[in-house]
């Protein structure tokens, strides 16, 4: 390694989760839910799992300033200062910026993580096992460098990262470009080339080496958010990010800097990654029956229903029979029952609600 470092870990906690409605609300979204019925949100395995990388004082949430008391009471090993409160809602880049310049106040050597506050990693070690070779290749090059998923089917959902054959050093391979969602044709095209690999959006990098970044490709955001070097880490911090943070660009990390920049580099994964974005995507991680259904209630009876996901509150009896291939969430006061092939349209679903019913349900 060309220089010591630390590593430092930045988890985004910011969403909302709307394909998670009616379990997830906007004051009490996805991340901050069990949702797995372990007895822990996903905010807190995400958490868990990177301590086994580093320190806790070395793990900063960035979350919507709402969620503040929610970080603190799911994670109260947190100081005030590793809750980093985005005053809006301006995608990923302006989030990493703001965490990069604020751990790079803390350690200008550091070696830093980022990556979702609700993604599902079912093979923990193979997960750590790509990071460490990141963090090593990282600390030795001036690199950014993401985590890439062996696909496993043609989806149209994830953005594609094509990379070079040949490994740059042990599993690092050069990307050399990134798609965005692809048709169905062109991803069955990428899965069967062998070449393609799923963004899963997590990275790995200097501090140093993601500020370059973000000053030859993204100069707006770099030059919005260096103005408050000397408040980093301070009290003023916070005023600073309230003025100044609403007014950087809303856009992605991938289309401001990894897009862009020519020093991109994956490693090749697999680690049981689902990024969790939709209640299908729980059914396919989840247990199922002999009829093909996950059923994540305590008590129910299921006659002539297949292939559905049902979740219930623990109390509740939940009786069904001709159901099939169809999503059931119950909650308090809102109960959704929904076929599982459109349920890309829940996100719609609640700009209805909103329309009929105001914010009362979400």
């Amino acid at each position: 390694m060309t220089k010591t470092t630390s590593t430092y870990v930045a988890i985004m906690a910011g969403g909302v989760g709307s394909r998670f409605w009616p379990s997830s609300r906007s004051s009490h979204p996805k991340q901050f839910l069990d949702i797995l019925g372990v007895g822990k949100s996903l905010l807190q395995l995400t958490y868990e799992r990177f301590l086994n990388l580093c320190p806790s004082e070395h793990i900063f949430i960035v979350t919507n300033g709402i969620y503040r008391e929610l970080v603190k009471e799911q994670l109260p090993a947190l100081t005030d200062n590793q809750i980093l409160c985005e005053p809006s809602r301006n995608n990923t880049a302006p989030c990493i910026a703001y965490a990069a310049l604020k751990i790079q106040g803390l350690d200008p050597n550091a070696n830093m993580i980022v990556a979702p506050s609700d993604h599902v990693i079912l093979q923990e070690g193979a997960f750590l096992e790509a990071l460490r070779e990141g963090l090593a290749f990282t600390a030795a090059h001036d690199a950014l460098l993401t985590l890439g998923i062996q696909p496993s089917r043609p989806d149209t959902g994830y953005g594609y990262i094509h990379f070079e054959r040949t490994a740059a050093e042990g599993r690092v391979h050069a990307v050399r470009q990134f798609t965005e969602k692809p048709p169905l044709e062109q991803a069955q095209a990428f899965l069967a080339s062998g070449d393609y690999l799923w963004n899963a959006g997590i990275f790995v990098w200097r501090v140093q080496s993601v500020m370059d970044a973000f000053r030859h490709h993204a100069a707006a955001i770099y030059d919005i958010l260096g103005k408050g070097r000397e408040v980093y880490n301070t009290p003023a911090e916070q005023a600073f990010i309230d003025t100044y943070y609403p007014s950087t660009p809303n856009i992605s990390v991938d289309f401001a800097i990894m897009e862009k920049a020519a020093n991109v580099y994956t490693i090749p994964s697999s680690f049981g990654w689902s990024d969790l974005g939709t209640w299908a995507s729980l059914f396919a991680e989840s247990p199922k029956d002999g009829q093909g259904n996950a059923a994540l209630a305590s008590a129910h009876l299921l006659d002539d229903t297949t292939d559905c996901l049902i979740k219930a509150r623990p109390e509740k009896l939940v009786v069904i029979k001709g159901l099939h291939d169809f999503i059931v969430v119950d909650e308090p006061d809102a109960l959704l029952i929904y076929p599982k092939n459109k349920e890309q349209e829940i996100k719609n679903v609640t700009e209805s609600v909103k329309q009929r019913f105001g914010d009362r349900y979400l």
